[in-house]
């Protein structure tokens, strides 16, 4: 993430890699870089291939091919934003890892495709050159998106074929969306020539939207393909990531029309080596020549001058300033990721029903991108200038720390969210706890006492709406225990074995003229993914088959038996039936809403329709999906302060995102500290010191330990 960050908001006069700008390379290769030249005298140029002249687009000045690469990048980031929307709920629903497990391979994944840049920008400027760089890593990319969306099919195997398959195209998608990534942009800005630097400017701002409009779009349709269309009787993962495959081939095919038409430029040198050569350089030179006779120089840096030339080691040491600089941003990004994982995660568990549309918890990702489109205009055009206006001295620094603020009050709102998310959730056990209910379905209150438990200190009325789970005390893994029934006078005793960390429903009937009793097991979460559980108890003397709608058949045997839990979209479900042997009637159950868990006892059938009880076991989501909305905006303008200063990067209970929160306020702090310490410096006004300082130690110099390197 460092390296994504630190090549945009270096000087404009420094880049790190020819790679990673779109201008060609100006971050001094001129002078003594070439091991093979003396410091001070030029290296040999080679003959560059007369570049040929691309057609212009429309009679602007503007390339023809860059309309190719546009493109491209549009498909391109709709099918690595669109696969990765729905990454977390995959590995969660369809893997059934738990909430950390996916979290953590979500953000491995991220933080590999950060970390393949290096690898592309090393084959690009090294050997293959940008162009043949795009077209091998993008087949990469392609094969890892068939493997992936391939893994996505249940029938296929078991689910260790599944993970494997996903995991290998988890890692060549890593290595094709991160090899590109510093390529595509930098080859854009080769198509210009040099003259039409206004032009090549504004194609970054295009290009800049393209990807946004490419996520925008694709966090909004992917979760819909996944969540709406159902295939092999479940969620339709395989063509949730099948449908950004597609975009991927096609990008790949419209970068490879526009080939006759493109500016291909050979390799030149990697700077990052080189940089990183000169560093080496520099303290293995310091260390042999330790003696105190040999003068000190003012930088550690100097120390590479017998081979690098001035200008380089000026910039070198401008670029090691600004990377101490940016030593707490990491930190930053690590949280701004949480979008796509815990925030996903935590919108699973909210209502999601705007009225007119009911929205996949993944969809709320879409507003990022949104929100930066509408944003970028509004900081450049109104905020900035009016605080230009008050004779604010608003630096790129200034900036930066303030989007450390906004992110940070961001994860503060989403602390604050989950702890009224929690209140509707059920409570969490530990090892020698369990948690029982009475559902007393007799005619007359029933008195329900546990021996040497202080539970149910009233009688449990006919049909009354459970009340809160009571927490039972075990003394072990598991217990025996001895149940008291009260009812009309009469005293019945029933024993039930109660396990630790399970929840359970103690259910009370009449049955040939007598009370009986059954102890039933309860969910012990919430339903995933804002779902509805509904499980059926049948009271009549009779056997019944349910359907719920076209495709969900339930057979619930006679006498107070109950059936499992069927798990459901959240909907209105009034078109079911009730099928006995006297006949067929309709059934209808109402809303079954985001969260909820549902028990429906089957009491009577009488005038030709199912008579019902319907127990609300679990409390349904009723936190809106729209509180998310301020913590979006908060960490989007947090975004847009980092994006204008030329940035573009980036657990589940309450007290993780507090954390996230105060590390935000910490390395906000921190950036903010280094910032007020940090120094400007201007390479002509560092190319005068040197100057001077060379000048005026010419005739102090001594003889120094002789390096076996060739110069």
């Amino acid at each position: 993430m460092v390296l994504k960050c630190f090549s945009k908001v270096l000087p404009p006069h420094i880049h790190l890699s020819s790679s990673c700008s779109g201008a060609p390379p100006t971050f001094s290769h001129q002078e003594g870089d070439d091991p093979a030249s003396a410091p001070g005298d030029d290296p040999p140029k080679g003959d560059s291939p007369l570049q040929k002249k691309s057609p212009k687009l429309c009679g602007s000045n503007y390339p023809l091919s860059i309309a190719f690469i546009v493109v491209n990048e549009f498909c391109e980031r709709f099918s690595y934003y669109g696969m990765r929307a729905v990454l977390t709920l995959y590995f969660l629903s369809f893997f059934h890892w738990d909430e950390n497990l996916s979290t953590a391979v979500y953000h491995a994944f991220s933080a590999l495709c950060y970390f393949t840049p290096v690898i592309g920008a090393i084959m690009a400027d090294s050997w293959l050159g940008k162009y043949k760089t795009i077209i091998y890593l993008s087949i990469v990319y392609v094969v890892g998106h068939l493997i992936k969306s391939v893994g996505a099919i249940p029938s296929l195997g078991n689910q260790a074929v599944h993970v494997v398959l996903s995991m290998v195209g988890l890692f060549l998608i890593a290595l094709g969306t991160g090899g590109i990534k510093p390529c595509v942009s930098a080859f854009g800005g080769d198509q210009f020539e040099e003259e039409h630097a206004s032009e090549r400017s504004k194609f970054f701002s295009i290009f800049y939207l393209s990807i946004n409009a490419g996520s925008l779009i694709s966090t909004f349709v992917t979760p819909v393909l996944r969540g709406d269309v159902k295939c092999f009787g479940e969620d339709c993962y395989a063509l949730a990531f099948g449908v950004p495959a597609a975009l991927m081939v096609l990008a790949l095919v419209v970068f490879i029309a526009g080939s006759g038409l493109y500016r291909k430029t050979p390799p030149q040198g990697n700077v990052l080596l080189e940089v990183c050569k000169c560093i080496g350089f520099a303290i293995k030179n310091r260390l042999k020549n330790r003696s105190r006779e040999i003068p000190k120089r003012d930088h550690w840096l100097d120390w590479a001058s017998e081979k690098y030339s001035k200008q380089l080691i000026g910039e070198v040491k401008m670029v090691t300033r600004v990377l101490f600089l940016f030593i707490p941003l990491p930190m930053f990004w690590a949280l701004f990721d949480q979008q796509g994982s815990r925030w996903t995660l935590q919108a699973t568990k909210m209502n999601a029903d705007f009225g007119i549309y009911v929205l996949q918890p993944d969809q709320m990702q879409f507003l990022n991108p949104l929100l930066i489109l509408v944003f970028i205009p509004i900081f450049d055009l109104g905020l900035y200038p009016l605080i230009n206006m008050c004779k604010l001295n608003f630096t790129p620094i200034r900036k930066m720390a303030t989007g450390m603020i906004l992110a940070g009050l961001a994860f503060g709102l989403a602390a604050v969210i989950e702890v009224k998310i929690n209140e509707t959730d059920m409570p969490r056990l530990v090892p020698k706890e369990s948690l029982i209910r009475v559902l007393n379905l007799a005619k007359n209150p029933v008195q329900v006492t546990i021996q040497d438990k202080d539970l149910f200190q009233q009688p449990v009325e006919s049909f009354q709406n459970p009340a809160e789970y009571s927490k039972l005390i075990l003394n072990g893994e598991q217990q025996s225990l001895h149940f008291t029934l009260q009812h009309q006078g009469l005293t019945l005793a029933f024993n039930y074995t109660v396990k630790e960390k399970s929840v359970y429903s103690l259910i009370v009937f009449e049955a040939e003229g007598s009370l009986s009793s059954r102890l039933i097991t309860d969910l012990e979460a919430k339903p995933e993914n804002g779902l509805a559980a509904v499980r059926f108890i049948n009271g009549l003397s009779q056997d019944v088959n349910l359907t719920i709608d076209s495709k969900r058949f339930i057979a619930v045997q006679k006498n107070y038996s109950a059936s499992e839990y069927s798990l459901l979209e959240r909907d209105i479900y009034n078109n079911g039936k009730c099928i006995t042997e006297t006949g067929e009637f309709p059934l209808e159950l109402g809303l079954l809403d985001f969260g909820a868990s549902y028990t429906v006892v089957i009491t009577n059938i009488s005038g030709g329709a199912v008579e019902m009880w319907k127990s609300e076991d679990i409390k349904a989501n009723n936190v809106h999906m729209a509180w998310q909305l301020p913590q979006y905006l908060l960490i989007s303008a947090g975004e847009v302060m980092f994006s204008i200063t030329g940035l573009a990067f980036s657990y589940s209970q309450w007290a993780e995102f507090v954390l996230f929160t105060v590390l935000l306020f910490a390395v906000c702090i921190i950036f903010s500290i280094m910032g007020y310490f940090y120094v400007s410096v201007d390479p002509e006004d560092l190319e005068e010191k040197e100057e001077k300082r060379e000048t005026s130690s010419r005739g102090n110099m001594i003889g120094l330990v002789t390096q076996k390197t060739k110069l």
